[in-house]
Formats: C-alpha cells, structure tokens, sequence
C-alpha cells in the first residue's frame, strides 16, 4: 500500500482524503493518518484506488454555473447546467476530485437540413481572389463514470453545453464561447466563479481537491481539447476519445469542402442548429447566420472562423497531460485529427499516452473493457490523486494492429519510418501503371487521362485495377515479397491539367489481398488550393500544374503477397461534393508520385 505525499501545511492537509494505513511527519513528529482524524478515507491497493464507497448513498446534485460569456447576447452571462454525483462521505469531511464531462447532446439532437452536395463546384473568379487570413458524432458513452468512478472516492460531474438543453447561450460549433462555457465548470470546482441551484441559491463546491480530469467520445472529447488549451488552472489531464483537434479538418480537406463520415452535406452552421435544444431557440438567430457565413462553403479556405476551431495551434498553452484514443479506421472523427494532436502535444512537451485501435468511431469501453477500466483507474489515480503508480512507466502507445491482437511502441509513428517516394510509371494503354522506387525518365510525355463521375463510388473504382476504367487510374505493385508497414501521412504529388476551372482531386491506398480490395487511406484536396488551403486561386483549363495533397494518416501492415496500390479519382460520393459529370483530368505519370511513411524506408519494398 502507497502513502499520499501532503503537499499542504497540517492544518489543512487532514481535510484531504488518506490513505488506509499510510503515515507521514510534520517537522520530527510522526503521525498516523488513520488514527488522527475521523475524515473518511480512500484505500488503494496495486497503484489504484478501490471501490469502497456506496453508490446508492452517493449524493446528487443539479448546478447551474455562471460563466465569463454572453453567447446569446442578452446582456446576461451564460449559465451552464451541471449535474454532480459524490460519494455521501464528501458531506464529513472527504475531498475529492472530479471526472467532469460536458457535452451538447444530452437533451438530444433536433433533425435539422443539410446542406445539398449534388452541387456544381465554385471556382473563383480571375480578377478580385477571395483570400481570407488567417462530430458529430452522435456516440452515446455508456453510463459508467458514476458506477465506477465515484464507489473509488470520485466525484462526477456531467454538463450541458451552451444552447443545448437547461443552459443559456447559443451553440457555436467549438469556439471561444462553448471552451468558456466548458471553462465555467472547473473555474466553479476551484472556487472561481459561481454557481446556484434551481432557486437561486449560490452553491459552492466545497467538497472536492479541485483537481478535474475531463473526457468523452467525439463531441464530448472535443471540448476536453479545447478547454486545455487555455491551461486552466485545476485541469489536471484529459481523454479524449475519437475527438476533434482542428475543426477545419472535420469539414474540409486541403480546401475541399469534406463531409464527416455517413453525416455528407453537415457543416459547422447545422451541427449547431442540431444541438441547439435550448428554449427560444430563435435568441441564436444571428449566432447561427454568423456560423453560416463564417464557415465558407463558398471556397472552402482555412480562415479565421476556423483558426478560432484550430486547437493544435494552442498547444503550447496545455497544462494538463493527455491520454489520447482513437480509431484508426474513423471516417466520422477522421485520423488527423489525433495525429496533428499527437504531434503539437510531443512538440510541446505535453505529458502524453495514446491507444489507436481498428475500430472507428467508438471507445474502448465496447472492445478491450477488461484493460481499459483499470488503465484509465491508473491514470485518473496518477493524475488526480497523485498516486505513484507504474502508468506513465508504460510504453507510451497501445496499437491494435490488423488480426486484433494489441501491441506496445515507445511513440508514434513507428520507429523507424522513413518518408518513401514511390514513383508513377505508366503502362501504355491508360489503366494506371505501376511504381518505380526510382525517377521514371520524362521521355515520350505520356498523358493519361480519367473522367470525373460522382455517381461511380470510390468503393467500386478500386476493383478491377488492371482493367480499364475511364472514372480512374490505378497504379499498382507487384505481389510483395515481404510485408511492408506505412506508419503515419501519405502524401500524392500529380502533375496535372484539368479541362475546367476545377474540380475534386481524391486519392485512395488500397491493398489489394488474395480475396478482396481494402480501401486502407484516402484524401482530398480543391485544385484551387494549389498553393494553400488559406487562400483559393483560379486554375487556367487545360494547363498543367502540380498538385500535392496529404491523405488521411494511418498505421498499416501490407502482408506479403499483397499488392499495393494507388486509385486516382475526382469526386468522392460519400465525402466531397458531386458536381455533374464528365470534367477530364490528365496527368502526366513521370511526373507524379505518391510519398508513403514506411517503416524501414525503400529498403523494405521488394516485389517481382
């Protein structure tokens, strides 16, 4: 059994919670925690506290707390609602901390429109560039922050976002004011603010250490972001599972208007609307125009409203540590969005942990429970409880690989990974081609050509490579001889021409195994967003440009055997917009090539 260290002066440290059993000394005196006060305990037992209070007795409360914003504009500042569950014993004299979660959904999701995509695409005009500066996830978590955390001397407190059901304020799709809405809560757990029951009556929080951890799946684990990049004091460490990091990169891709996997025509404006489940809605009629506008479906350009979404930018401000999950195979909450994460956190020295798993939108609750509740006990106990533990001595990343079975790496990506260029090299009869790990000569300046059609999807275009298709071309290696692992950001690099002001460019990796094609990574870019995604220019018809854009990171083992390949395409129908058909793109092939993190570089391709 560990002892807590007390980091405060006698006369308050017997309000904290003790451990069964422990001891410490003030000066020379030796005093015994157990027997020196009748405050209620913890007990801890292998690094990790044990479930020894009722959660039948738990004390239930509802709070409505003030925040520092006026989303609404009336003149009032906002109240979120917050409703906290604590073990009885916080009425004698027991402090705990708190795993809080605030969330948008809990009075539910109106169906609201959405956006038609079987829209012809904007392209700008010559004269007078637009250029602008600088999820839905709809997951439910399963209730078991209440039945696990608070019988280990837990407080939970679930909140309600700004607009959304009991609290004021408008919706506003991940800015300043949902992160002060979010704020508010550990602001009032650490005595910063106000808070007031039904009545009206003020009510302080003080039963609990002030030491908060946040988490949730998608939405809900998005806020948690947000909020610790404005380093809080109090805020302590966050999980966020299948959540957002730039909210750009949830609508957008390289200047593409994108759509959230299965959500195609939701934007940042109607997400809010859904949300907004607040009385008189119709007090956000201005906040909702402002999201509209902002948004900018127009050109699809990064520009300030987004800035304002962008959460990797602000990393540098993160106080807390992060324990970051995510699937490898989520569309809706896509794989970016945690490795851009990942990275600023690294870059920022952030204290850090990160499963990635083969699901997709979903948490570890539902696929690997037996080690992901005590992982998570470990981690809230290191965190909020100060307890020394073995957690952060574990490898830093968890990875699930293909046949399900888990695995340990010291970072991610792999060790080892080494940016690969993999060369086009045509074929002659307008299929695609293969790949050469070498330049391919630009002698004959062979063009090779595909037809944009929405209506052909993506999932049909990648079977049948080696034969002729005029909606796309696949370039494709041989069987390989020995596997091949990519860990982390393809990229693709065509040189192009197209016959009209624009278009959608999309890319697809695909394995092709001995039964079946997979679609392992895709991406997406707006031709006009050659040079940026800041700022869209317009494209001359049938001039050849390059055009480079990144797909969605990933970790994947090709098999040997396997074959790996590369579909070109236009418009993608469950994620771009779908213009009519028929826009020809041509690229030149000797020109082009495709860059592929593989673990072990060039080396590691072998085929025949």
């Amino acid at each position: 059994m560990k002892k807590m260290a007390l980091k405060v002066l006698i006369t308050s440290a017997l309000t904290l919670p003790l451990v069964t059993g422990g001891s410490t000394s003030i000066g020379h005196e030796p005093i015994n925690l157990a027997s020196a006060s009748s405050i209620p305990e913890i007990q801890i037992k292998d690094g990790m506290t044990q479930p020894i209070f009722s959660l039948e007795e738990a004390i239930i409360e509802r709070v409505f707390v003030e925040t520092s914003t006026d989303s609404d504009g009336d003149g009032k500042l906002d109240r979120v609602r917050a409703d906290i569950i604590r073990p009885k014993e916080t009425e004698n004299g027991l402090k705990v901390p708190v795993i809080y979660e605030m969330s948008p959904y809990r009075s539910g999701i109106k169906s609201v429109p959405v956006y038609d995509v079987d829209v012809e695409l904007n392209s700008v005009p010559k004269k007078g560039n637009k250029g602008k500066k600088k999820g839905k996830p709809k997951a439910n978590l399963p209730g078991y922050y209440d039945d696990y955390f608070v019988p280990r001397g837990y407080a939970v407190v679930l909140a309600e976002s700004v607009g959304t059901g009991l609290s004021d304020g408008c919706a506003t799709t991940g800015d300043e004011h949902e992160i002060l809405g979010t704020r508010a809560v550990i602001d009032w757990l650490n005595g910063r603010t106000k808070a007031f029951n039904k009545e009206g009556e003020e009510i302080k929080a003080d039963w609990t250490t002030g030491n908060v951890g946040m988490m949730g799946v998608s939405y809900n684990g998005t806020l948690p972001n947000a909020v610790a990049t404005t380093g809080v004091e109090g805020l302590k460490t966050i999980v966020p599972i299948a959540a957002i990091s730039s909210w750009y990169d949830y609508y957008r891709s390289n200047g593409a208007v994108i759509a959230p996997g299965g959500y195609q025509g939701e934007d940042a404006d109607n997400l809010a609307d859904a949300v907004l489940t607040r009385d008189n809605p119709e007090a956000c009629h201005n906040m909702m125009e402002h999201l509209t506008e902002g948004q900018d479906r127009e050109t699809g350009d990064y520009n300030d409203f987004w800035d304002q979404r962008n959460y990797t930018k602000d990393a540098d401000k993160i106080n807390a540590s992060v324990f970051v999950v995510h699937g490898l195979n989520d569309w809706n909450v896509k794989t970016k969005h945690f490795s851009g994460w990942w990275k600023a956190l690294g870059e920022n020295h952030v204290p850090r942990k990160m499963w990635l798993h083969q699901g997709g939108h979903s948490s570890p609750y539902s696929f690997r429970r037996d080690a992901w509740l005590p992982t998570l006990n470990k981690w809230f106990d290191y965190w909020l409880y100060d307890i020394k533990n073995d957690v952060m001595d574990e490898p830093m990343v968890d990875i699930q690989r293909e046949d399900k079975t888990w695995k340990t790496e010291e970072n991610w990506p792999a060790a080892g990974t080494v940016n690969t260029k993999l060369y086009l090299q045509p074929d002659s009869d307008n299929v695609g081609g293969t790949f050469s790990l070498k330049p391919v000569p630009n002698k004959n300046k062979q063009s090779q050509t595909f037809v944009d059609n929405a209506m052909v999807r993506a999932e049909t275009l990648v079977f049948n490579p080696d034969e002729a298709s005029q909606n796309r071309l696949a370039y494709v290696t041989p069987p390989l001889k020995e596997s091949v692992r990519i860990s982390g950001t393809p990229q693709v690099q065509i040189r192009a021409s197209i016959d009209k002001p624009t278009a959608n460019l999309t890319a697809l990796l695909v394995k092709y195994g001995p039964e079946k094609a997979e679609i392992v990574t895709r991406g997406w870019m707006d031709p006009q967003n050659l040079r940026n995604e800041e700022r869209s220019i317009s494209l001359t018809p049938n001039r050849e440009y390059t055009f480079t854009w990144d797909m969605q990171p990933d970790d994947f083992v090709f098999q040997a055997g396997d074959r790996l390949g590369i579909i070109l395409l236009s418009s993608d129908y469950n994620y771009t917009l779908r213009p009519e058909a028929g826009t020809k793109i041509s690229i030149d092939p000797e020109r082009s090539h495709i860059v592929l993190p593989v673990t072990g570089g060039k080396a590691a391709f072998e085929w025949k």
